[in-house]
């Protein structure tokens, strides 16, 4: 999602009032500071982020933000709907692209393996989404809900194809089941170090994980 801020690349998602082309000096100087913010709120926090940081990150004066974002939760709210409907966008564009054959518990891996190098490698914007969901204000937070019931739909489908195929253990609530995958591919967030192993570790590992907690005949 974000273009030389971290691992992100700048978003898929064209959030409001973005010029889709990116082609005029404005649409870049906010897709700048869009990108910038979503690496400072990532690595900061909601309480961390300051404006001046961001305008650094941006190679930009302050001032120059509130010409695109009235305030600063403006700017947070936007990041942190971007960051969940560029995942939903990414997880669904993954699922889309397999084979007619592949069973439930295929796309249920495609699917663990999507959300975790979406978070872990390519965008600042998931990172600070997830990680700040519990800090920002409810107020920031209503479009990145209506984006996360959106997200949710994905797995929830996911998990019901995976019971309807006899794929998933008969003794699991089927929301609880989703919910706990979420949460643990969401917690990666917090306590991975790529010091300690690569993303692919992760995601071998988290697959490996699912698919024997989940699966009727792993």
């Amino acid at each position: 999602m974000v273009s030389g801020t971290g691992n992100g690349s700048s978003p898929t998602v064209s959030p409001a009032g973005r010029d889709a082309t990116g082609d005029s000096k404005a649409a870049q100087t906010r897709t700048r500071i869009l990108d910038a913010a979503a690496h400072v709120l990532s690595t900061k926090g909601y309480a961390g982020l300051r404006l001046n940081a961001v305008a650094a990150h941006a190679d930009l004066q302050t001032p120059a933000i509130y010409y695109y974002y009235p305030s600063r939760d403006d700017l947070i709210e936007e990041v942190m709907w971007v960051g969940i409907a560029d995942i939903r966008k990414h997880v669904a564009a993954v699922l889309d692209a397999l084979p007619p054959d592949a069973t439930a518990m295929d796309r249920l891996l495609a699917a663990v393996e999507a959300h975790l190098r979406h978070a872990l490698e390519i965008s600042d914007y998931a990172t600070a989404s997830i990680r700040n969901a519990g800090q920002v204000p409810l107020k920031i937070r209503k479009r990145q809900i209506e984006e996360e019931e959106r997200y949710g739909e994905i797995w929830r489908r996911i998990i019901n194809d995976l019971a309807r195929s006899g794929e998933l253990r008969a003794d699991f609530d089927l929301y609880i089941a989703q919910m706990l995958v979420l949460g643990m591919l969401n917690w990666a967030l917090e306590w991975w170090d790529p010091r300690r192993g690569l993303p692919e570790v992760v995601v071998a590992n988290a697959q490996s994980f699912v698919r024997h907690a989940l699966g009727e005949h792993a």
